[in-house]
Formats: C-alpha cells, sequence, structure tokens
C-alpha cells in the first residue's frame, strides 16, 4: 500500500477498500485505487505479478474520460471499462452518491488489473492451483464485483455527507441560538431600546463578517414618518434616499413570497439602485402584530405590520449573502421587533427552540411512518419516569430536562441509516441489523460536536444497553450504564411496544407492563421498572393519547421543552 492512501481517501473508505483488494487477492489477481489526479493510493497485490503504476494512473484517466463522455451518466450508472488485449485491466469510476440537488463528485477509479494472459498457459491441469488463466477467469464475474463496490461506496459517502451536513446544521444553530439567548437574557424593562439594538448589530457581527450593519425604524420627525436609523455597526451610512429604496423594494420581494432582499452583481446586475460603496446587500424585516398608521411600513402577506428593517452591506468572506444569512438575520430582527413590542422575546424564543429540536427528531421518526412522534412520546415518557425517582431519592431539575432532552434526542443517529433498512418489512439480516446497531454511537458523534450538549451523549449512546451485558454498542452491565440512558431505554421499549410497526401490532398497555415485568433485572432496571410500573400508567398513556393537551401537571409541553433547552443554554 503507498503511503499517500492516507491523503486522499477517509479511514473508512482505506478500510473499504483494503478488504474489497483481500478478496480480489485471492483469485490471485490485483487490485488498485486511484485518485481524481491519476495518482494510485491504494495497490494490493496478490503476489503472482507486480502491476504497473504508471500504466494504472493513465488507464484511471481512460476511465474518467469515456465516462465525461458518456451521454446521461449518472452516479446509478457507474460502467465497468475493459482495457488491453495481453494486459487486461477493469476499471469503474468511483462517484459519490448525489445528495439533495447537489451532483455526486468523482472520487477516483477502482482497478483490477488481471495481469499478463500471456504468463499462463492456454489451459491450466486441473489439479494445478499454482496458476490462473486470466482468459479461464469469468472477468463479467470481477466486473460485477466492482459495480456492488461502486454502490457499497456511494451508500456509505452518502450516509458521511448526511451526518456532515446534519453536524453542520447543529453547529450552526447553536450558534444562532446562543445569539438569540442573548438578546433575551438583556431584556430588561430598563434597558433603551438603542442600547439592546446597539448590543444586537454588534453581537450579530461576531458571527457574520460584514462591512456594515444597521436597523432601521419607524421614527416620527417633523410631523414626518421616516425610516432612520437607530443602531448600526461597522461602515454604513443610510441617507433617506437610500431607506427608500430598501423599504419598497423589500416590500416588494416580501410580498413575492420571499423572506428577505438580496442583492449584488454576482450572478447579474443590480436589481436596484445603490450607492457606488455597496458591492452586494441583505435587508429583512422587522414585524410586529401590532397595527401601524404609518404610511411608511405597511403589513406583509402574513398581515404582520413591518415597523422597520434589518440592512447589512457587503459580506466578508464569501461573494455574496446566502440562504443561511437569510435565516440568521430574520431570527434576530424577529427578536429586536419582538423586544422592542413587548418584551416577550425570552419565552417565544424558548418555544422557537424546543420546536427546532422536535421538528429535527420529528424527521427522523418520519422515515418510518410507523415511528411517527415517537421521539417525543420517548421524551415524555422520560421525564415521567425521572420525576416517579426524584420522589424517592435526590434528582435536581436540570437532570430531568437533560433526562428529556435525551429521550428527545434519542434517536437522532438515525439519521445516518438508510432509509430502506429503516422501512424494511420483515426480519432484518444480520448485515442490517449491525447497521441499525450504529445509530446510537452516530448520535452520540453528532451531538459531540457541541459543547453543550454533551451531557445528554451518555443518554443518546447507551439507551439500548440492557443491564445483563447484552445490549449495545458497549455490552455495559447493571449501575455500568449510565442513569439517563436506563431511563431513556426503559421509555424507548415502552413505546416501542405500545406502537404499532411494519412486523407486528401494537401491543395493550397491559401486556407491555407485564413484558417489562418479565424484564426486571434482565433488559431493565429493577428500580426504575419498579418506580414505573407503580406509578399511574394509565394517566400517562391517557395524556399520551391526547397528544399532550392536559399535561398532568403546571404548564403544558411545549413550555417544559422550551424550559429543558433554557437549562441546556444557560
Amino acid at each position: 500500500m503507498l503511503d499517500t492512501v492516507r491523503k486522499t481517501l477517509s479511514l473508512s473508505q482505506r478500510r473499504q477498500f483494503e478488504s474489497f483488494g483481500a478478496k480480489i487477492n485471492k483469485f490471485g489477481f490485483n487490485f488498485a485505487v486511484c485518485n481524481n489526479a491519476d495518482e494510485v493510493v491504494l495497490l494490493c497485490e496478490g503476489g503472482k505479478y507486480k502491476s504497473n503504476p504508471e500504466q494504472l494512473s493513465k488507464l484511471s484517466r481512460q476511465a474518467l474520460c469515456r465516462l465525461s463522455e458518456k451521454s446521461g451518466s449518472d452516479e446509478t450508472d457507474m460502467p465497468v471499462w475493459r482495457f488491453g488485449d495481453t494486459n487486461i485491466v477493469l476499471a469503474v469510476v468511483l462517484k459519490s452518491a448525489r445528495l439533495s440537488n447537489k451532483d455526486g463528485e468523482v472520487s477516483g477509479t477502482a482497478l483490477i488489473d488481471l495481469g499478463d494472459k500471456s504468463l499462463c498457459p492456454a489451459s491450466v491441469p486441473p489439479n494445478d492451483t499454482n496458476c490462473v488463466n486470466p482468459v479461464q477467469m469469468d472477468s463479467n464475474y470481477l466486473a460485477e464485483m466492482l459495480e456492488l463496490l461502486v454502490e457499497k461506496f456511494q451508500a456509505e459517502t452518502k450516509a458521511e455527507k448526511q451526518i456532515e451536513m446534519v453536524g453542520t446544521e447543529l453547529s450552526q444553530t447553536y450558534e444562532e441560538l446562543v445569539l438569540l439567548h442573548k438578546l433575551s437574557t438583556n431584556m430588561k424593562v430598563t434597558e433603551s431600546d438603542a442600547n439592546f439594538l446597539q448590543m444586537a448589530c454588534d453581537s450579530l457581527t461576531e458571527i457574520v463578517c460584514v462591512e456594515g450593519i444597521a436597523i432601521l425604524l419607524e421614527k416620527t420627525i417633523d410631523d414626518k414618518q421616516q425610516l432612520v436609523v437607530a443602531a448600526g455597526s461597522g461602515l454604513i451610512d443610510i441617507d433617506e434616499q437610500t431607506a427608500a429604496i430598501l423599504h419598497s423594494g423589500l416590500m416588494d420581494e416580501i410580498n413575492s413570497g420571499k423572506e428577505a432582499l438580496l442583492d449584488s452583481e454576482v450572478d447579474s446586475a443590480f436589481k436596484y439602485e445603490w450607492p457606488d460603496n455597496i458591492n452586494n446587500i441583505i435587508a429583512v424585516p422587522l414585524c410586529g402584530k401590532e397595527k401601524t398608521e404609518s404610511g411608511i411600513t405597511g403589513k406583509n402577506e402574513n398581515s404582520n405590520c413591518m415597523m422597520g428593517l434589518m440592512v447589512a452591506i457587503n459580506r466578508i468572506g464569501k461573494q455574496d449573502f446566502d440562504s443561511t444569512d437569510i435565516k440568521l438575520f430574520n431570527s434576530v430582527a424577529g427578536g429586536c421587533a419582538v423586544f422592542i413590542e413587548n418584551g416577550e422575546l425570552f419565552k417565544d424564543l424558548k418555544e422557537l427552540f424546543i420546536g427546532s429540536l422536535k421538528a429535527l427528531t420529528s424527521s427522523i421518526d418520519a422515515k418510518d411512518k410507523y415511528t411517527h412522534g415517537h421521539s417525543e412520546r420517548v421524551a415524555f415518557i422520560s421525564r415521567w419516569i425521572a420525576e416517579k425517582l426524584s420522589e424517592r431519592e435526590q434528582l435536581d431539575e436540570e437532570q430531568i430536562h437533560m433526562v428529556y432532552l435525551a429521550g428527545l434526542l434519542h434517536d437522532i443517529g438515525k439519521i445516518g441509516i438508510e432509509e430502506v433498512v429503516l422501512r424494511k418489512k420483515g426480519k432484518l439480516t444480520e448485515q442490517e441489523f449491525n447497521r441499525i446497531k450504529q445509530h446510537p454511537s452516530i448520535g452520540a458523534g453528532i451531538l459531540h460536536e457541541i459543547k453543550q450538549m454533551r451531557d445528554i451523549i451518555p443518554g443518546v449512546l447507551s439507551h439500548h444497553e440492557r443491564v445483563d451485558g447484552r445490549g449495545y454498542p458497549d455490552g455495559l452491565v447493571g449501575e455500568q450504564i449510565p442513569l439517563t440512558g436506563r431511563i431513556v431505554g426503559l421509555a424507548d421499549s415502552f413505546d416501542a411496544m405500545t406502537s404499532k410497526r411494519t412486523y407486528r401490532d401494537a401491543m395493550t398497555v397491559e401486556h407491555a407492563l407485564e413484558e417489562i415485568g418479565k424484564g426486571l433485572g434482565t433488559q431493565f432496571d429493577e428500580k426504575l421498572g419498579r418506580i414505573f410500573l407503580d406509578s399511574d400508567v394509565g394517566l400517562l398513556w391517557d395524556i399520551i393519547q391526547n397528544g399532550f393537551n392536559n399535561i398532568y401537571q403546571n404548564g403544558d409541553s411545549v413550555e417544559y421543552g422550551a424550559a429543558a433547552v433554557g437549562t441546556l443554554i444557560g
């Protein structure tokens, strides 16, 4: 193997190709991988002959050229090319699967070198196992093996990209939540609008690099309603004419169904007329529910009144503002608008936080229609068990919140599991079940990227452990399993048993409780199981069946979730 393999292949890809190469070597043939620069980055030789790296590089380039010339080619149609008459080489292009609207990327080529067929006799004696005749070997079989390799490569790269995407989105969302939480904690009755809005501008520039940012609000000047700069940061000067263009243009964009005004010369000429110092610009509305009699501001399609706007110019580090910036600017602008109106932002933000988390988990549950609402139910049941435990021994409110969030996010790792496996009807193969068993580790890996969520990781990672040591992923025994994991595991099992699945009907509550009783001391923690069985499960079941509309204690499920997220961020 060449040392350069570490520079171009991930660890999982390297292992995958090495394993495949070992299988090819058993047939007496050589296997190689070239990157998209035609460099041989992996060479597994069977020992019967040596491959020529220069020849492999040349054939790799030819395969890439043929694919580019092939009309209508896509990642689901990766042909295996055959080169040479004496030295026969099979080659296939390695192209990652398409993700969303993005085309798959060409990573390189995989090649099987069948060697020089002239070195072996035309016919091989039946009992001679020391020589493999490439002429007699079925190259079609090897071509099929390459096709299967490509399919596996595409599936794994797609899963890796999905995991990376989720991790990036979570990290980005967390930064936004921190900023919005910072705004909320500075919402004091004695705080002036100017100070709060200035703090919002300064904080936003710490996340988004721009040349200048400003907030414009409606003010009465000389008995005339105008949009004036109320706060700002950096180099930005918005005169009356520019403010009028901003307002008019923003209203047009919003009324056409867009969330913001974006304008630049990157793809075409400016849509609106701006001062010469502006290269690109974004503007989002500050909308409130109160009606205004101003002739300047107006109502959008949702009948919310625009009390002002937030504008930023000249994005630094990128050619233009994008959809991510729109989301963040709209979030901050919305926070400022609520502050100006009533100071109710903190409650609204916490509801937004838990709503975002539930939306994420709901998207995972939606991979399988039979698990709809599963994550939210497990979170609620986990909280129920934790609260019953707190009545018998010390368990503070923050720990209960962490149990709730661990229950909500326990299946987040399923975002990295193929839907064909999750939705399969009937018994899973051993390989498919092993794939399913990876979701706790995948979920822990995603959450590990966010520092403030690391207290949740033990519950996510261990919710499929069993107290008798027969669980996964680590085979922990008894109290080696974190308390949160034991609670979430019990809640997960109860909801799974009482839910209809593709392979069985739902159990009755009585049957499920009977099964939990049988599993005490083996699958389930005996103390937690007894606490759950002794609780008013009938009331719990009624609450679940009513969609959490009638919560058994103070407040509702949204408020409780928001409080849990507030603890996490705080």
